[in-house]
């Protein structure tokens, strides 16, 4: 596969709940070609890292209020997105962690980013950090926090660079793999 220009003419479109069961085929697509090493891996599926797990849990999420996915277009083309919603500490940190993390963090506009991918042709490009921009406009946050698996390298140079930091290990269940739980405080 060759790689595309640097795209000059990305556009990003924001939607809200009602608009995102069309886009279900595409979210997934563009989440497989960001994930290759989790697509047709027995174990991902059973730790819920599927394609179909991840058509659940955006389904699932679209009940949130304040629901607000970016996706991300060059040349016609999907080639990203992200997902997040405004949720409450007891909620995104659950009883393990709440205690663990920054007071304001429990107190202040807390935003759960749940999904940011970008196809690997496009990655490095700065359209993982427009996705997040454009989702912070949109929910308005005075914190961010997401979920990431500590063997996502890629992912977590580019958090750490937009600004999170490691606030613990989180399991969403015990027999689910461990992630990563970054924080951001949003200035």
């Amino acid at each position: 596969m060759t790689t595309p220009p640097v795209p000059t003419d990305v556009l990003i479109r924001t939607y809200g709940p009602g608009q995102v069961p069309p886009l279900l085929d595409t979210l997934t697509d563009i989440w497989a070609d960001a994930h290759p090493e989790l697509v047709d891996n027995p174990d991902a599926a059973t730790a819920g890292l599927s394609v179909p797990a991840l058509q659940r849990q955006i389904t699932g999420h679209l009940k949130h209020p304040g629901f607000t996915l970016a996706a991300a277009y060059t040349q016609g083309s999907a080639v990203g997105f992200g997902y997040a919603f405004p949720c409450t500490a007891a909620y995104w940190f659950g009883p393990v962690l709440i205690d663990q993390v920054p007071a304001g963090a429990r107190t202040e506009r807390l935003m759960g980013l749940c999904e940011l991918a970008v196809r690997p042709p496009w990655q490095s490009q700065g359209i993982g950090t427009r996705l997040h921009t454009e989702l912070l406009k949109a929910i308005a946050p005075r914190w961010s926090s997401l979920l990431a698996l500590p063997s996502n390298r890629r992912g977590h140079d580019l958090y750490a660079r937009l600004g999170y930091a490691y606030a613990g290990p989180y399991r969403n269940s015990p027999d689910s793999p461990e992630f990563d739980l970054l924080l951001l405080r949003i200035r």
